[in-house]
């Protein structure tokens, strides 16, 4: 079993769900489905392992400083790859 990502609760209002993720080498979020539409800004370079409902798996790297957004509805697991720590932030849009 690895070790779980540490999430921290920003924000939560009727506009918005903000939330930092901390992952230590090998962590991961655990299965989860998003049921909003979320923007992840990363923190740390991050090298995402991603594990997908179908049981493939998708190494992503998402630079310091970078965005990314996605739709409601994806399902995933995602993990820390790297050998060092890693942190973003979501904001989920409610």
């Amino acid at each position: 079993m690895r070790q779980q990502a540490v999430a921290t609760q920003m924000i939560d209002d009727e506009r918005v769900r903000v939330t930092r993720f901390d992952f230590m080498p090998g962590a991961e979020t655990g299965w989860h489905r998003h049921t909003m539409d979320y923007v992840i800004t990363a923190i740390t370079d991050c090298q995402m392992r991603l594990e997908l409902p179908d049981g493939s798996v998708s190494d992503v790297t998402v630079p310091a400083g970078t965005t990314y957004r996605r739709d409601e509805g994806v399902e995933h697991n995602v993990i820390n790859a790297a050998d060092t720590p890693m942190s973003f932030v979501e904001v989920e849009l409610k």
